[in-house]
């Protein structure tokens, strides 16, 4: 019999030893994201996947509010985040420190995230864009890539948390 676990039983981490624990070198961007619920699944996600800070960008809601706590479910406390109004100097700033701009996005000239395996070991700035409008193309200007999740219905998109989840497990997958 396989017996499903008990949470105590997961040896889950207290939020300060998650923040004192070293981070995959890998920064989250949300650009102008709507919806309260996608900013509380990236949270909690990028929570899962243990990564350096969250930048909420624009219109971005900002914690603390019950709708981004509901799908957070704490998470606003464990991930390190700041807000900044504007993405492009944010975006200018964190090329100075030499980290490498990809944002997540269809293009003309994109990698396809099968195929990002050199990007993976750097240290990285993923940028997800608005749920309609996408990430803007100022933003792919300053981007060193493009990468896109391979897709094979008739939609080619998915909901930008559920490609959140997607993107950050093939990077940790690469590095960890």
């Amino acid at each position: 019999m396989n017996r499903k676990l008990k949470l105590w039983e997961l040896n889950r981490i207290d939020e300060e030893g998650f923040k004192k624990q070293k981070k995959f070198p890998i920064t989250v961007v949300l650009d102008d994201i709507r919806s309260f619920n996608n900013v509380g699944s990236f949270f909690r996600t990028c929570d899962a996947f243990n990564i350096e800070k969250i930048y909420l960008c624009g219109i971005t809601p900002k914690p603390p509010h019950r709708d981004i706590q509901k799908t957070a479910i704490g998470a606003t406390e464990s991930v390190e985040w700041e807000y900044r109004e504007s993405i492009e100097e944010l975006i200018i700033q964190l090329k100075l420190q030499g980290k490498i701009i990809c944002s997540i996005e269809q293009s003309e000239e994109t990698i396809m995230l099968n195929n990002s395996q050199e990007i993976k070991s750097q240290d990285v700035v993923l940028v997800f864009g608005n749920e309609v409008n996408g990430v803007n193309q100022k933003i792919i200007n300053h981007s060193e890539y493009v990468i896109e999740i391979p897709q094979y219905g008739t939609k080619h998109s998915l909901n930008v948390s559920v490609c959140a989840g997607v993107i950050l497990w093939e990077f940790i997958r690469g590095i960890s």
